[in-house]
């Protein structure tokens, strides 16, 4: 079946450690082709195996399985890896699901070999697929919190990705990680700092289809910018 074939680029540390363990029944076709096995920089198919395996996390966070996730996720496989490598990656999903994930050695692994801004594009698409179906559970909240704690993120990021998808009345100053008191030169500054981190480009080498993904949080840190210039009139 060559369920390996879709990994762009190869692997890395990610055929090693417990997401090695959770993919281990495609480590032999692996181990056959001339891919980058052990190679300790980060590779493309490291990331998306990392994307799997924790969306399968979350997808069973809330003790369901609903169609609407299972679309929504097939929907954004087919923009990641292109449709005919969509089939082998949701193959690995289907069988990464029937598993124990050890989440917080997942994320401790991804931690420790993921750069920052990748680690902010995959909890932001983990974050995606918990809204998918409309609503977010509390127990996705929590297993989210959990996942961007032992990612090495900043409470700061946390909040700032997971109010790009809750909605209350101070969410844009917290998308902005700044205090809803802050002056508009303070505000000004932090919306600059923000869109460099949060920029497009910080993904590149993960490929365009991955660039045009992270465009979407991008935006997002627009939005929440816009909104806050028309509430305090600034331009």
């Amino acid at each position: 079946m060559g369920l390996g074939r879709w990994l762009a680029g190869g692997l890395g540390w990610a055929l090693f450690g417990p997401i090695g363990g959770l993919i281990g029944f495609v480590a032999a076709s692996l181990l056959d082709s001339p891919q980058n096995i052990g190679k300790s920089n980060t590779t493309r198919g490291d990331f998306n195996v990392s994307l799997i395996v924790l969306v399968a996390a979350v997808m069973k966070a809330d003790g369901k399985i609903l169609k609407s996730e299972l679309n929504f996720v097939k929907q954004n496989f087919i923009k990641l890896f292109g449709k005919e490598q969509t089939k082998d990656a949701l193959l690995m999903l289907k069988d990464i699901l029937q598993k124990d994930i050890p989440v917080i050695d997942v994320c401790r692994q991804i931690r420790t070999h993921l750069d920052n801004s990748s680690k902010l594009q995959l909890y932001h698409f983990l974050y995606a697929i918990a809204q998918s179906d409309g609503f977010i559970d509390k127990t996705e909240i929590n297993l989210l919190e959990t996942i961007g704690i032992e990612m090495g993120l900043s409470k700061k990021d946390i909040n700032s990705i997971k109010f790009m998808f809750i909605d209350d009345t101070d969410s844009a100053y917290k998308i902005l990680e700044i205090n809803k008191n802050a002056t508009i030169d303070e505000i000004k500054k932090q919306y600059k700092k923000l869109a460099i981190k949060y920029h497009p480009d910080k993904v590149a080498y993960l490929g365009k289809d991955m660039q045009e993904a992270a465009k979407v949080k991008f935006q997002k840190l627009n939005e929440a910018y816009e909104k806050i210039k028309k509430e305090r009139g600034f331009n």
